[in-house]
């Protein structure tokens, strides 16, 4: 069987997932609001059972590949590697939530293909859980739902010391927009209709970041702000970030991508304004600022934002039309070549 899972690209609203949980805590907390969608790039792979081991023969971005990993279907050797971190820990999880939940045997996994940036804010990790589950699923019968593997993917990489949120695993919808809010534990999930074909541009900007130290300082502003600093970060993460998000589902439900341009600069600007100083050494994020005040880039894009947990490791800019979406990547890989830019196109659903 061949499956293919799309990386997952957060329109607006980071970060608001693991905060709306928080109101289990304090509900004074407002709900997270975020919007999604999957990207054109993703995990290719073919899968086929195993009765006692997991097999991977995993490849990079860059065409690279792995060696062959193999792990019995054992549970405490599978929980053990999860908890390691790595590559591989995200395939032990996954094995070792299905082994927990439905006793089944092992997968043999061929990822032959991967266009998906790796670590760059576009949830590679959780494409690839969401690709280990539907293979559990579809291989054993488990007639599972989209909304179950989900949720099946979202266990499986908190088994690994990821400290993702719970939009991450919807990459499992495809590429369609979807808005989820979160409301504690309770979360809801709209899928949107969008009336005129969108066009994006997603720059890996060659930088690093620090996902981990980012989540770790934003959480410490969580669940009760003690100071001003941590205010802002609740401020951002809730009112005006949902205040934004929503206005951005209007906006791609009408295809006007000059109103999306404008509120992703504005939540650009709040961002910086709200949330950089609680982490100011992975979110000042210069490489990102150069490249969305790019003076050539300006007659051919609406606006931009950072990307996932934001810091230097990628940009989403929404141009003006499909031949803006060409010209805007030649000027990219031109003038930046040590970015690499990506189409993304939210196409018109048939009627």
């Amino acid at each position: 069987m061949r499956i293919f899972v799309p990386g997952r690209l957060c329109l607006f609203g980071e970060h608001s997932d693991w905060a709306g949980e928080y109101r289990r805590i304090n509900p004074l907390i407002e709900k997270g609001y975020t919007l999604i969608v999957g990207t054109n790039q993703g995990i290719y792979a073919d899968i086929k059972p195993n009765s006692t081991e997991l097999i991977i023969r995993a490849s990079l971005c860059d065409g690279r590949r792995y060696e062959p990993f193999r792990l019995p279907m054992e549970s405490n050797t599978l929980k053990c590697v999860a908890q390691e971190g790595g590559f591989f820990s995200y395939a032990a999880g996954t094995a070792y939530q299905f082994l927990t939940h439905y006793g089944v045997g092992g997968l043999e996994v061929d990822n032959y293909l991967t266009d998906l940036p790796i670590q760059k804010g576009l949830s590679s990790s959780a494409a690839f859980c969401v690709l280990m589950v539907r293979a559990f699923n579809r291989l054993y019968d488990l007639k599972m739902t989209i909304r179950s593997e989900m949720e099946l993917a979202y266990q499986a990489e908190r088994t690994t010391p990821s400290l993702c949120g719970r939009m991450d695993q919807a990459c499992a919808y495809g590429n369609r927009p979807i808005l989820m809010i979160f409301d504690g534990e309770q979360i809801d999930l709209i899928e949107l209709k969008v009336s005129k074909d969108l066009f994006f541009v997603i720059v890996d900007l060659g930088g690093s970041k620090n996902t981990q130290e980012i989540l770790r300082r934003l959480n410490e502003c969580y669940p009760f702000a003690t100071n001003t600093q941590e205010q802002n970060v609740q401020k951002y993460l809730g009112s005006i970030s949902s205040e934004i998000t929503r206005a951005a589902v209007e906006a791609i439900q009408l295809g006007d991508a000059q109103l999306l341009g404008a509120l992703m600069t504005k939540a650009q600007a709040e961002f910086d304004q709200h949330v950089v100083p609680a982490c100011p050494e992975q979110l000042t994020a210069k490489k990102l600022h150069l490249l969305l005040h790019y003076e050539p880039l300006s007659p051919y894009i609406f606006g931009g934002k950072g990307v996932g947990s934001q810091g230097d490791g990628t940009a989403q800019l929404i141009v003006k039309n499909q031949s803006s979406q060409t010209k805007a990547m030649e000027i990219i890989q031109r003038d930046f070549p040590q970015m690499q830019a990506l189409q993304l196109t939210i196409s018109k659903l048939p009627v």
